[in-house]
């Protein structure tokens, strides 16, 4: 069943629901109505016995016992004696009737019913007449009609209401569902086609149909561009792993082919051979650590970044004696990672010690607003190598003959946006500064 003809049914159901609800409150408030009137108009027609009864008087008429009609009321006058027992034309009289002609009773309504005809009789006492009696009865049948064609009417209302709602519904449905329609076919178009785009939505509204529309493109657009990303990273990573493999393979081929470790050569095809495989390590593990950092379900924990900076450097005094490193850490707590957090630091102090100079000078600099800044005094970055300094495989024309993978610094800017920070290179005189900016702890 269509989804159109669901919110039809729906409305038409909503609708029938309310009308029959309003039918069971009208209809018995109509039928108490009537009673109600029908009440007041036997109090009326024996308040008039009087009056009926001069008429009689002045006539010389005998008072009649059966009953007179009088309008829709029928009338039955009582002398005294009141006694109980059968009267003519109508049912007969009781003990209470008796005691209400005598004063010893309030008057009061019955139903009753008389030659297979149901009446309302109300009897009171008659004044003119000391312990006389009237009684006032209507015809209930008369009433049948009447709420028979008011049955009638609520129940056509009823079902012409919940038609009319119900097409009504099917209509308006249509043209409100129409966004909807459209948002299927671009899924049912994605995923037949396995292409992520979702143009043609309509995400200008301000309802819950235009926001979904607008969360499915953008939900489509970031698929895309993370889909386009992984083909990059894969291509980059295919094109970067294949040259230092290719060496390695062809060095390994020279040694089989050659009189083995006892060529002459051997020895510089090992080392040759060991250097292309160490790159090729340094590629793998900078891939995995790339995805590692990747995961925004990172380790969160109060980290003293002054001291983190500090292990950073004590490492890489060892491994650079040829570049003077010097700091200047200011006590700083910030909320990340500690590992992820010394790997992103290592990253920018290795970075900035490949581009030193002999005898060049490594500034590392931790403020308590939560930023490490390093600086170095080699050649710096080109203009026009700024905006890619922090993408993965990215390598400056400069340094593309150096030994590396391009891929140091697109963890630091990994780690950094994991974190929801942010990382940015700042040209200088001489050399480049790296900042990297951290959430403070709370």
């Amino acid at each position: 069943m269509k989804l159109r003809t669901r919110v039809a049914l729906a409305g038409a159901a909503v609708v029938a629901a309310a009308l029959l609800a309003a039918s069971f409150v009208l209809y018995p408030s109509m039928a108490s109505g009537l009673a109600g009137q029908h009440d007041g108009e036997l109090v009326l027609a024996a308040g008039q016995a009087p009056r009926l009864l001069k008429t009689f008087k002045v006539t010389d008429a005998r008072l009649p016992v059966s009953p007179v009609t009088v309008g829709n009321t029928l009338l039955q006058l009582f002398p005294h004696p009141v006694e109980p027992g059968p009267t003519a034309g109508f049912v007969p009289l009781t003990v209470q009737d008796v005691a209400v002609a005598a004063g010893r009773s309030s008057p009061y309504f019955q139903d009753v019913t008389y030659d297979g005809l149901p009446y309302r009789v109300f009897t009171a006492p008659l004044t003119e007449i000391d312990q006389g009696l009237v009684r006032a009865a209507f015809p209930l049948d008369r009433d049948d009609a009447t709420l028979g064609r008011l049955k009638l009417l609520l129940a056509a209302l009823t079902l012409g209401g919940a038609l009319i709602a119900g097409m009504g519904a099917r209509l308006l449905a249509g043209r409100v569902l129409r966004p909807i329609g459209r948002l299927t076919q671009v899924v049912e178009h994605v995923t037949a086609t396995r292409t992520l785009t979702a143009g043609g939505l309509d995400g200008s509204g301000r309802d819950e149909v235009a926001r979904l529309a607008r969360s499915f493109t953008t939900m489509t657009g970031a698929l895309h561009e993370s889909l386009l990303a992984q083909r990059r990273l894969v291509a980059d990573a295919s094109h970067e792993l294949r040259t230092p493999l290719t060496s390695l393979i062809t060095n390994l081929e020279l040694l089989e082919e050659g009189r083995g470790t006892a060529d002459p050569q051997a020895p510089a095809l090992v080392h040759e051979a060991r250097a292309q495989a160490g790159e090729l390590r340094v590629l793998v593990n900078d891939l995995v650590e790339l995805a590692r950092y990747g995961d925004t379900q990172i380790h969160l924990e109060d980290v003293r970044l002054d001291l983190v900076a500090e292990r950073v450097l004590a490492r890489a005094g060892t491994r650079a004696p040829h570049v003077r490193l010097r700091a200047e850490l200011a006590e700083c707590l910030v909320c990340a990672d500690p590992d992820a957090v010394e790997r992103a630091v290592a990253n920018l102090v290795d970075n900035a010690v490949k581009w030193s100079p002999p005898d060049g000078e490594v500034l590392v600099r931790v403020s308590p607003s939560g930023t490490l800044s390093v600086a170095d005094q080699g050649p710096g970055i080109a203009p026009q190598d700024l905006p890619f300094v922090f993408d993965r495989f990215y390598r400056a024309e400069a340094a593309r003959s150096l030994p590396g993978s391009g891929l140091g610094l697109a963890i630091v800017r990994q780690i950094a946006e994991a974190h929801g920070g942010t990382v940015r290179a700042e040209p200088l005189p001489q050399g480049v500064r790296l900042v990297l900016s951290l959430p403070l702890a709370t």
